[in-house]
């Protein structure tokens, strides 16, 4: 009995040593290695503010597991962690890295260990909140052990409580106004790191300024490069089961149900595909071979090269997603390489800007073609030569309102699109949408799918292939 309250009291005042992350988890440490400023945008009680709070405890203490291969410090940090009020900020990120606000004797059963807290500071206005905690920072090889600091902020006090001194670190726990964020990130300028920033939080506001900064930047955008978003949705909540997943996710009002469970920004009235995901995916299954199926193309080099195939279900009408592909800054042979072993098959629809030359003189078709691709002759239009962008998306959503428009689940590239896909002012926003406007060309030359069948014995109906 003695034995089994020491292993508690022990694992009690270490749990950093016990994290164990879920791949999410795993992906969001990963990328603080090479981006700067991260992301973990998740559903309700899915372990982002815990991923941001072991994060945090290994930069303050310099314990890193023998697993890790995220970003590291090389001397004590000075990091900052806040969230929308007072109240919030002690309940969350000061809660799991101290342990119970209300319970001073539990005060080291958060992420740093007991043995590492060497003083705190109480801040005054709120109950039990502190200022900043002093952290015994173990260092390794021939760096000495010194102390790190942990300072604790909130959102509303303004912008001028986020302006001061230089910090090696800034973790917003909920979303942050625009403001607040670019002042802390800014404090990092000089930092041991550089900028290094990470945000952990359900995207309830919506596609607000500082949510598209990570998900829909512009192409131009200087320092796009520096973020990463991780998305996790409930499924990816290794803790789960799949009743208490459904159990849970049946509890959230209708209109919130995405961005709790999933994670995914609330676009209200300006989301372009207002249906529940759940609605559209399947599982993935093999393919009738009496099914017609095409690829097809989206060109790009600073926004992506994006591609998908399509499955024609000609009996009940209904089209799937069944592959999905996205990359920039690559070249035809780049993009081909990936893209022939779907099926030497396949013929492939394209857009308008294929006709355009290249600066080698020759138009991206044809060099498409060149690599291997079943080019069809002319860029996508519809049956009656039209390739309004509006129509291919009014028959994309009438076909998900009725059933005939379904995604394999493992095409995320398609789901995580059509989470995004919005209008403004009326006017569909095209960022983003690389994978959505591939599927778009597919669907308006669904009249030239074809079967798997030998290439000796292609028809395309009278069509020449190019």
């Amino acid at each position: 009995m003695e034995l089994t309250k020491e292993i508690q009291r022990r694992q009690s005042t270490n749990r950093l040593r016990f994290y164990s992350p879920y791949t999410k988890q795993r992906e969001f440490h990963a990328a603080g290695a090479v981006k700067s400023e991260r992301l973990f945008m998740a559903g309700n009680q899915l372990g982002k503010t815990v991923a941001g709070g072991a994060e945090w405890a290994m930069h303050l203490t310099g314990r890193y597991p023998d697993w890790w291969t995220g970003a590291t410090f090389d001397k004590p940090p000075l990091l900052w962690a806040g969230s929308v009020t007072g109240e919030s900020t002690r309940d969350n990120p000061q809660r799991i890295l101290i342990g119970p606000p209300a319970k001073e004797t539990e005060w080291g059963t958060g992420f740093i260990p007991a043995d590492c807290i060497v003083d705190r500071a109480r801040a005054m206005g709120v109950p039990d909140l502190l200022d900043n905690v002093v952290v015994r920072w173990g260092g390794g090889g021939d760096v000495q052990a010194g102390d790190s600091i942990i300072a604790f902020k909130a959102y509303e006090k303004g912008r001028e409580k986020w302006q001061g001194p230089t910090v090696d670190g800034v973790w917003y726990d909920e979303e942050p106004p625009e403001d607040i964020y670019s002042e802390g990130l800014t404090r990092t300028n000089n930092g041991q790191r550089g900028q290094f920033a990470q945000m952990t939080f359900t995207p309830l506001l919506g596609m607000s300024t500082v949510v598209a900064r990570f998900i829909m930047p512009a192409a131009d955008e200087i320092g796009t490069e520096a973020r990463h978003v991780t998305s996790m949705t409930i499924d990816d909540a290794e803790h789960y089961t799949p009743e208490q997943r459904a159990k849970i996710v049946a509890s959230y009002p209708a209109h919130e149900r995405e961005a709790r469970a999933k994670g995914i920004p609330t676009l209200g009235s300006g989301i372009v595909f207002p249906v529940l995901e759940e609605d559209i995916i399947v599982e993935p299954f093999d393919i009738p071979k009496h099914w017609p199926q095409i690829g097809a193309l989206d060109f790009g080099w600073d926004h992506p090269t994006a591609a998908v195939n399509l499955a024609w279900d000609r009996d009940a009408d209904v089209i799937y997603v069944t592959k999905d592909y996205r990359k920039r800054q690559a070249t035809p042979v780049f993009h081909s390489a990936a893209l022939k072993p779907w099926g030497n098959w396949l013929p492939w629809a394209w857009p308008h800007d294929g006709n355009n030359d290249t600066a080698a003189g020759e138009n991206l078709a044809s060099q498409y073609k060149a690599q291997g691709l079943k080019m069809l002759p002319e860029r996508a239009t519809f049956g009656d030569g039209g390739n309004s962008v509006e129509a291919g998306v009014t028959d994309m959503l009438d076909r998900m309102l009725t059933g005939r428009w379904k995604v394999f689940r493992t095409c995320g590239l398609w789901l995580e699109e059509r989470r995004l896909y919005h209008r403004k002012d009326g006017k569909i926003v095209k960022l983003h949408d690389d994978v959505i406007s591939a599927s778009r060309y597919g669907l308006m030359m669904k009249r030239k799918a074809v079967v798997n069948k030998p290439a000796s014995s292609w028809d395309f109906k009278g069509t020449k292939v190019v």
